[in-house]
């Protein structure tokens, strides 16, 4: 059926709106918006209401051209963006403990990942049949890291627009349920630290510092410093595709057998070689461009990438599947496992089991509201440990695909 507009331009004006408008009511201090909010999340929004466009043949995901701009340009721009913000010395000022959590919480991810798909296989096998680990792939990719990096793992696995759908139903339920116990559990801090058995002076040490780091390092972008951010991340990714261009004919004509594991995709090394630029970045004075609000402009990449997948989506396919979310429930359990068991083996406090998951689960908008509901000055620490998921999310989530395609077939 011909959808009623055809002209990206019009199309993408409309994505821009939804974006827009988005942002602007929840920015509003109106108690209406921000309970509705606290329950659907900004991002959620932004892929929701373009699946609605589609859905009811407004416009038309598969004949726009938005969605394949978007996945070559920005999405790598984004990562690259995202990972060079990475300070690793800041990380080991955060202590052993707050690493030790979340890189148990990502574990907890791997690793359940393919026993929720092994124990559902078992229950109900049509539920988790066919291709459908495709699309739960992608929800490795952001329960390590975040959008950016499911994003990235659905260029690889290349799930179908149903099964994505899907995926993201199943991902955004249980992780907003998951962040809603971890809210619980803020008020309890006190409780659960003596059960802990936590010494919390690291995190009050931590607070202080981040205070004075934030008033010292924010600056006044200039038109210099925005040209720069921009040929930081595209020649980055122009860098990413020269390669990408010649690694991928050699393997395929040299070694075909590897195409099961997506080393034949463009995609996958286009999205593995800017994730390793940009943390090899990180570390040169390029690193700088965060300063003058790189990881802005990485997060307005992400929002229009979104926007563009979510115009793919059908809203009715998207609840085809209802028993999906068992697959999620069992997965987050041995996330909150995992988790819970490193932080009382370290005697780490509460604050880093929450926000060290939300890190891993939620990305860095959730790892910031659960840092900021201790204290405002902590929300840094959670985009600090948040960045280290976007540096993992990409590698660590395909390596969770290739098992969860093993255990599913």
């Amino acid at each position: 059926m011909q959808p009623l507009i055809t002209n990206d331009a019009i199309v993408f004006g409309l994505l821009i709106a939804i974006i827009a408008f988005t942002f602007y009511t929840a920015s509003l201090p109106s108690i209406f918006w921000q309970k509705f909010y606290s329950l659907f999340p900004s991002i959620l929004i932004c892929y929701f209401l373009p699946g609605l466009l589609n859905s009811f043949g407004i416009v038309s995901g598969e004949a726009s051209k938005l969605y394949d701009v978007a996945s070559k340009y920005l999405l790598p721009a984004c990562l690259v963006y995202f990972t060079i913000n990475i300070d690793f010395r800041a990380l080991q000022k955060l202590g052993p403990k707050a690493i030790i959590v979340f890189l148990a919480g990502s574990l907890g991810v791997m690793v359940g990942g393919p026993v929720a798909i092994g124990i559902v296989k078992i229950i109900s096998p049509e539920t988790v049949s066919g291709e459908t680990w495709r699309g739960l792939a992608t929800i490795a990719g952001s329960w390590i890291g975040g959008s950016a990096n499911q994003t990235a793992l659905k260029e690889v696995f290349e799930p179908s627009a149903e099964v994505f759908s899907q995926a993201i139903a199943v991902d955004v339920v249980t992780a907003e349920l998951w962040l809603a116990v971890l809210l619980y559990g803020v008020a309890y801090a006190s409780k659960l630290d003596k059960w802990l058995g936590a010494d919390t002076q690291a995190v009050e040490e931590i607070r202080v510092k981040m205070e004075a780091d934030f008033a010292k390092n924010q600056q006044n972008p200039s038109l210099q410093d925005l040209m720069m951010i921009l040929l930081v991340g595209f020649g980055t990714t122009a860098i990413a595709h020269t390669c990408a261009d010649g690694i991928v004919p050699f393997i395929s004509q040299n070694f075909p057998a590897l195409k099961k594991f997506s080393l034949t995709s463009s995609s996958f090394w286009v999205i593995s070689l800017v994730t390793l630029f940009g943390l090899i970045l990180s570390q040169t004075p390029a690193r700088n461009i965060e300063k003058v609000g790189a990881s802005k402009f990485g997060s307005l990449f992400l929002y229009i990438l979104i926007a563009t997948i979510g115009m793919k989506m059908d809203i009715l396919a998207a609840l085809d599947k209802p028993q999906l979310f068992l697959v999620g429930i069992i997965w987050m359990f041995f996330h909150a496992s995992f988790t819970l068991l490193a932080a009382y083996i370290t005697k780490a406090p509460f604050f880093f089991t929450a926000v060290g998951s939300q890190a891993n689960v939620g990305g860095a908008a959730s790892a910031s509201v659960i840092a900021a509901a201790f204290h405002p000055s902590l929300a840094s620490v959670g985009v600090l440990l948040a960045i280290l998921g976007y540096a993992l999310g990409t590698y660590c989530g395909y390596l969770t695909g290739l098992m969860m395609q093993w255990v599913a077939q």
